[in-house]
């Protein structure tokens, strides 16, 4: 019990590392200020979900629910 412990803490450590590093690549949302303006009828505004923007936001949303996941389990076993 106490490697897989130490296998879900190496996990998550890296895990943390790296939805820190994929936030930090994220746009902000006052970048979107264009639609103001109608840019948000182009193709780039219509296709977001294909892009790297839209890659990074499910690569974030994947890696989020994992992060809770260990956290749980870790704190689980700690009880």
């Amino acid at each position: 019990m106490g490697a897989l412990r130490i296998v879900l803490t190496v996990v998550f450590i890296l895990i943390s590392i790296a939805l820190t590093v994929i936030v930090l690549m994220q746009e902000g949302k006052s970048a979107g200020l264009g639609a103001i303006s109608g840019a948000a009828d182009t193709y780039w505004g219509k296709n977001k979900g294909r892009s790297m923007e839209g890659m990074l936001v499910k690569i974030t949303t994947a890696l989020v629910f994992l992060f809770l996941v260990i956290a749980a389990v870790l704190n689980i076993g700690s009880i």
